[in-house]
């Protein structure tokens, strides 16, 4: 499902290259000269808001699909005062900086997603979508969101999600290449092709095949998690460094993943782990990039947020920054 860039962001000098990637990615994705131009004028407002208050902060763009549709998601990161007056400051035409789109209401109202989340003394979090058309409404039975982000200085990611998805279910797969660079890549990407034509519904079996076809690469550390919707339940299956987390609004379960190496060695008493799937139920996974010792509770109402915004607070807190990071979180909407 791709990768996000990770630009920092440290003053408005950068604006104009964050412009320029930025305008190539609208581009490629087929926005119209106008929606390229809506664009901008976005990308100013959150440059604008990370220097001038919020001391600096990460960008992180992706290009994206969404119902056959084309667009691009931006999410803005920085460890500032918070916004005291959140309302206030969403109301269209309310900037204390005098810049292009006048606040945050501008960026609102030229999105198609927006949303913020904020503390006092811990940050802010911006999220926007835009779309290279209107969007249909439509209630989606289950919501995925992945944030894949290369270590500082590397071109290419060794950490990656991919996922399949049918009328019965969908399985998911998050993988980390050993290492990071040109090499763990290639290690990844052969497990995600591997995974994407394997008809294994079970976890464990999966990663089994996966095993057989990266053998020749560096290997990796992976999870696979299936979701039946007739059962409505879980297997799932983790080798190495990856978390996996069940969480439903009111406690939350881990599950451990077996020691080796895909592609190296893997136990052979590997087996799916089962969980029932709860009325109100995340699946969390992340690969080593991410520190384990993280807890949404400390996040007052959080998983009232959009899942992008739910990853990225637990990149802003989490990052190792030494390494590929990557989250994955999937939401089934009863």
């Amino acid at each position: 499902m791709g990768k996000h860039l990770c630009f920092t962001v440290a003053d408005r000098s950068y604006f104009a290259l964050l412009k320029k990637d930025i305008r190539t990615i609208a581009v490629e994705a087929g926005f119209s000269e106008t929606k390229v131009g809506e664009v901008d004028i976005i990308v100013a407002e959150i440059v604008t808001n990370l220097v001038k208050h919020g001391g600096g902060g990460n960008l992180l763009v992706k290009r994206i699909t969404q119902a056959e549709t084309e667009g691009i998601e931006l999410i803005a990161i920085d460890n500032g005062a918070g916004i005291a007056e959140l309302n206030k400051m969403m109301a269209d035409g309310v900037s204390t900086t005098n810049t292009l789109g006048q606040g945050l209401g501008a960026i609102q109202r030229l999105s198609d997603v927006f949303q913020v989340y904020t503390q006092k003394e811990w940050g802010t979090i911006l999220l926007c979508r835009v779309f290279s058309t209107p969007l249909p409404m439509q209630k989606k039975p289950m919501e995925v969101r992945s944030l894949v982000v290369a270590k500082a200085g590397e071109t290419e990611c060794g950490d990656a999600f991919c996922c399949v998805s049918d009328k019965g279910g969908a399985r998911f797969f998050l993988g980390d290449g050993l290492g990071h660079g040109k090499e763990a890549a290639i290690a990844v990407h052969a497990a995600t092709d591997a995974f994407l034509t394997c008809k294994e519904t079970s976890a464990a079996e999966t990663i089994r095949n996966l095993h057989l076809h990266v053998k020749k690469t560096r290997g990796l550390v992976g999870a696979v998690a299936n979701y039946q919707e007739k059962r409505s339940g879980w297997n799932v299956c983790g080798v190495g460094n990856i978390s996996i987390r069940f969480i439903n609004g009111i406690e939350q379960r881990t599950l451990m993943s077996y020691n080796g190496i895909i592609g190296y060695n893997i136990p052979t008493s590997l087996k799916d782990h089962e969980v029932v799937a709860d009325e109100i139920q995340l699946l969390i996974m992340c690969s080593d990039g991410i520190r384990t010792k993280w807890d949404l509770w400390k996040y007052p109402g959080i998983l009232k947020y959009d899942l992008s915004i739910v990853a990225a607070v637990l990149f802003k807190d989490f990052a190792r920054n030494t390494d590929d990071m990557s989250i994955v979180i999937v939401r089934i909407n009863h």
